[in-house]
Order: C-alpha cells, then sequence, then structure tokens
C-alpha cells in the first residue's frame, strides 16, 4: 500500500527546480489532494512548447487563465487565441468564493485575487487592436503553402513576387496579386513571356480561384496595411507584469482557412525576426493557440511540414506555444513529439473509439506506480488534470494527477463596456486604427494600362487620319471602303495599346 509520506516524497523531488517555477497545484493521490505536494513547471523549459487537451467542461479554459496568469506575474508576455471568447476577464480582478478557498486550503496553497494588463485584438471587424500584415511580407513559399499549391502553381507565384519585386510594386494586399495575375494573363502576357517564361492561364485560373477563397473567408481584412510589428506583443506594464494579448476569435470560427494562415505567418514572423536566445531562464513569449485542431484540420502537407519546422526551431528564439485541444490525437505526432509540458483534463468514453483515443492518451504518458493512467483519465474531477512536465536538465517530470489552483482574475468576460473602457485606454488600438491603402500594383498596374490605351487611341487615331488622307473616298462602293478604314482602325488600336505597354515596362 502506497502511503502518501512516499506519494509527496516522489512528486516534491521530481518537481523541484533551481531556478523560479509556476505552481499549477497540488498533486493528488487515490482521488484526494495531498497536502504540500506541489506540481511545479520551471521557467526554464516553459520555451519547450506544451499541450493542453480535454472534454469540453473540464477546466481546459481555467487551466489556460491560471498559466498567463502565473506568467504575466513573472513579467512574460502572453498571446492567446480566444475561440469562444472566454479570457478577457483577466484584466479584472477575481472573487474569493468558497468552493476555491475550499480547494486552496486542500492544496495549501494561498488564495488571492489580482487583475493583469490586457490587450483586445482582432483579425476582422470587432473592437481592439487591429491585425493586419503584407503580402510581400509572407513571400512567395509561405504564400502557396496557404494556399495549398502545387510545384508548378508555386513557380507562377515566385515569378509574380520576381516581377513585382523588378518593377517596384508593392504586393500589400489580396486585391494587389488579382490584378497582377490578371495582367500577366491579358495584357502582359507577352512582356512576361519574354522575360520570365510563360505562364499557363488555367495555372492562373486556379491561384486566382484559391486566393478568392481566401478572401471570402475574411481574408481582405487581414492583408494590408498597417502592419503589425512583432515588438508590440512583448510589452510589460508599470508594474513588471507582462501584457496579456488577446486574439478575440469568435467571429471567424468559421472561417478556419484565415485562422491558420494568421497564426502560420504569426509563428513565421516571431521567428524570422526575433534574435537567437539560446539557453535562457525564461521565455521571451508564450503562445496559447485554443482550438488547436482548427490549424491542423485545414493544413496541408506542405503546410504541416512548415508548422513542424516553425515548433522545433522557434524555442531557440525564447518563444513557447502550447496547443489547446479536446483531444490530443488532434494534433499531429511530429508536433506531438515537441511538445514538453503535457496537461491532460478528463477524457469521456461515450463509444468504442473514444476508448481507443483513451488508451492512446494514456501511452503517451511516462509510467507511474502510482496510477493506472487510462483508468484515472476517465475519473479526473473539473479542474483537475494529468500533468508531466521537463526539468532544468530536460527530463520528464513524474506523472502527476494534480488539483489545478484557482485563477486569481475573473472567471467571466468583461462587459461590452469594460471593452469599450479597455480599447479606450489602448495605444495599441490607436496605433493600428487607421487602414492605409497606399500606392501598390494594382494602382500602378491600372494607370500603366490605362496610359497604354489613351496613347495607343491618340497614335491610331493619327494614323486612321494619315491613312485617310493618303486615300479619297471612291464615289462608288463607298460602304466597303468604310468598312475598310475600320478595320485599319481597330488593327491599329489593338497593335497601339500592346506596342505602348511593352515600351512602358521595359523602362
Amino acid at each position: 500500500m502506497v502511503t502518501n509520506s512516499e506519494f509527496s516524497k516522489h512528486i516534491n523531488e521530481g518537481y523541484t527546480s533551481k531556478g523560479e517555477s509556476i505552481i499549477l497545484g497540488g498533486a493528488i493521490l487515490n482521488g484526494e489532494a495531498v497536502a504540500d505536494t506541489f506540481v511545479k513547471v520551471p521557467l526554464k523549459t516553459l520555451n519547450r512548447h506544451g499541450l493542453i487537451a480535454g472534454a469540453t467542461g473540464t477546466g481546459k479554459t481555467k487551466t489556460i487563465q491560471v498559466l498567463s496568469e502565473q506568467l504575466s506575474s513573472f513579467g512574460i508576455p502572453v498571446l492567446m487565441m480566444d475561440i469562444k471568447g472566454d479570457f478577457s476577464g483577466i484584466a479584472k480582478e477575481g472573487e474569493e468564493k468558497s468552493f476555491i478557498t475550499e480547494r486552496h486550503a486542500k492544496i495549501n496553497i494561498p488564495f488571492t485575487t489580482a487583475s493583469f494588463p490586457v490587450e483586445l485584438m482582432s483579425l476582422s471587424q470587432q473592437n481592439g487592436v487591429r491585425l493586419r500584415a503584407t503580402v510581400s511580407e509572407f513571400g512567395p513559399v509561405l504564400f502557396s503553402r496557404i494556399l495549398d499549391l502545387n510545384d508548378t502553381q508555386s513557380g507562377v507565384v515566385s515569378v509574380i513576387f520576381k516581377y513585382c519585386d523588378d518593377l517596384k510594386m508593392p504586393l500589400l494586399d489580396l486585391k494587389d496579386i488579382k490584378k497582377v495575375l490578371n495582367y500577366i494573363t491579358d495584357e502582359g502576357k507577352d512582356e512576361i513571356s519574354a522575360s520570365y517564361g510563360k505562364i499557363s492561364t488555367s495555372t492562373t485560373g486556379i491561384i486566382l480561384r484559391k486566393i478568392i477563397e481566401l478572401e471570402q473567408q475574411g481574408g481582405d481584412l487581414f492583408f494590408g496595411e498597417k502592419s503589425f510589428e512583432i515588438d508590440d506583443l512583448m510589452r510589460i506594464d508599470e508594474n513588471g507584469k507582462g501584457y496579456v494579448n488577446i486574439i478575440r476569435l469568435t467571429d471567424i470560427q468559421d472561417k478556419p482557412k484565415l485562422f491558420s494562415t494568421f497564426m502560420l505567418s504569426l509563428l513565421a514572423e516571431i521567428y524570422q525576426q526575433m534574435p537567437e536566445k539560446g539557453d535562457v531562464e525564461q521565455p521571451e513569449l508564450v503562445i496559447f493557440i485554443d482550438e488547436a485542431h482548427l490549424i491542423f484540420n485545414e493544413a496541408s502537407k506542405a503546410l504541416l511540414d512548415q508548422i513542424e519546422t516553425i515548433i522545433k526551431l522557434i524555442r531557440s528564439k525564447g518563444i513557447g506555444v502550447y496547443f489547446v485541444t479536446q483531444n490530443p490525437m488532434d494534433v499531429p505526432a511530429s508536433v506531438l513529439a515537441q511538445l514538453g509540458l503535457k496537461i491532460q483534463h478528463a477524457l469521456r468514453a461515450f463509444t468504442a473509439n473514444d476508448r481507443q483515443a483513451i488508451k492512446q492518451t494514456a501511452d503517451n504518458y511516462p509510467t507511474s506506480n502510482f496510477y493506472k493512467t487510462d483508468e484515472v483519465l476517465t475519473s479526473l474531477g473539473i479542474g483537475e488534470a494529468f500533468v508531466t512536465a521537463l526539468n532544468e536538465k530536460g527530463i520528464p517530470t513524474p506523472l502527476a494527477a494534480t488539483m489545478m489552483r484557482a485563477p486569481m482574475s475573473r472567471m467571466d468576460v468583461l462587459t461590452d463596456s469594460e471593452i469599450e473602457e479597455l480599447n479606450n485606454q489602448s495605444k495599441l488600438v490607436r496605433k493600428y486604427a487607421e487602414e492605409i491603402d497606399r500606392e501598390s500594383a494594382y494602382e500602378l498596374l491600372t494607370k500603366k494600362i490605362d496610359d497604354a490605351v489613351q496613347q495607343a487611341e491618340a497614335q491610331a487615331k493619327e494614323e486612321n487620319q494619315s491613312e485617310t488622307k493618303k486615300s479619297s473616298e471612291p464615289s462608288t462602293g463607298s460602304v466597303i471602303g468604310k468598312s475598310v478604314v475600320k478595320v485599319v482602325t481597330s488593327a491599329t488600336f489593338i497593335r497601339g495599346v500592346f506596342g505602348v505597354l511593352s515600351k512602358l515596362f521595359r523602362k
């Protein structure tokens, strides 16, 4: 029979760290919390990524809230994807209620209330800091992967980026790249063919349809200026607390393409801009991706490879990425293998598939002499979870069923008036409020085409007048004579348009 003292010693030794750590809660044995047996995660290993999983209603949201509060308290900024609109209450102090104080008494952790600095952000028309990026910032490779293009189509996108770069035509929003696609299959076909090789109209048609699909999911709101600056995610307030940046995504749950586009671009941008940190004492930023299956369900093989690569590399920049989902099997095995911290709330076994998923989940956790993992997974209560992390040496900690501590901030959302007040006080809302539409590929190509048409019309008119002077009107067959003039005028105009365009773009 295992005693509480043996269990307590096992857990406390496994979760001891020399540096700073955050306390998630107290360990549970035989369904009861064991006092003074704390489950802690070293700050040093929080850039090793993680998973928070569990069935609906088991406490995932509050776990994310607790983690965000603890990180903020240590001056570590947080970025979280708020799909269901659950997290805005972090900006206000919580309340001391009897069930919370009873829980904390069991695990012997004092309970206090606190609020934390919050920025509300949006990819759409919701109030908050507007998040945007330009097409050029994505680059041809990432843009092609987001559209799920094959090698041939990706090659055409690379040509478009090169062409616009050579002619110094910025690609800022989706209407820019749509305009270029239309141009290279119509007025500029000969020019592109001469300088960059022939491009199939069927290929450009497929690319255009993919862009329209992205546009219909809200991509036209996301692509453009003013671009969001990554440094604005790294802010600390006057009290030394890290900002909790909450991206409100309640209105794009049915637009997974936009969500995955944003997430991948953000991770890529952070990776490119952040300097190498190596072995740091605490992370620079921690990102929580709620409803992570929305990314992986929509991702192509190329996109999954890109995500896996970024997850592997971004930890060296001091960035931790945490995936939140109902079933851990929603996360590809290649990504799951990169995750250091795992917090598994209860799973429910209603079907044979559910039981199989529970067995697979149990197999992903360290073996334990204190638990039958698959059985405990179905019996965990609300706010309880299996936890395993990495210690400061990178070794997995013992598996611990944990009674999670309660959030210090409000466990409910802000009211509309509170959201308005928060946004009115935000410097970032004002900074990114203006939508800029400066001269870019769309305007430049439109102007070139208009100029070419005007010059061609003038040239055709001159040639027509010259032809008229050279020939006298025949007394008979006047109808035939007029028709010849019209044909000459039409042919002259067409030759003129393409001649002028060719001269303009050779400059």
